[in-house]
């Protein structure tokens, strides 16, 4: 009976890791959530779905997890007017990586290739 526990239970975090990495199980909801920060932060819903799937895909939490310090210095809007606001707060967090991949998401995306 032991044996059969041990086993269902490799067998359910199996499953568990192969959804979550494989079945993409976690790539939806950080996508999701890093859609609509960016729309809250002011992007149009349609670049923000553009944007948010392809930073997902090639940025680590860690990474995203710096883009939620995006907030307005003094004397700037809350909400960045254009793209090249938006790209100058990301250039703060000090990763090149992660400037990089906002840039040219936020380029193929605003010409449509997206």
């Amino acid at each position: 009976m032991k044996r059969v526990a041990i086993i269902l239970a490799v067998l359910v975090i199996a499953g568990v890791i192969l959804w979550a990495t494989v079945g993409g199980g976690f790539q939806g909801s950080v996508e999701d959530r890093l859609e609509d920060e960016m729309v809250a932060a002011g992007l149009p819903q349609p670049m923000a779905e553009c944007m948010a799937g392809r930073m997902a895909d090639r940025l680590s939490i860690g990474q995203l997890r710096k883009l939620e310090s995006l907030r307005p210095e003094e004397g700037e809007a809350d909400i960045p007017l254009n793209i090249a606001e938006f790209l100058e707060r990301v250039r703060r967090v000090a990763d090149p990586e992660v400037l990089e991949v906002s840039a040219t998401s936020a380029a193929i995306c605003a010409f449509g290739a997206g």
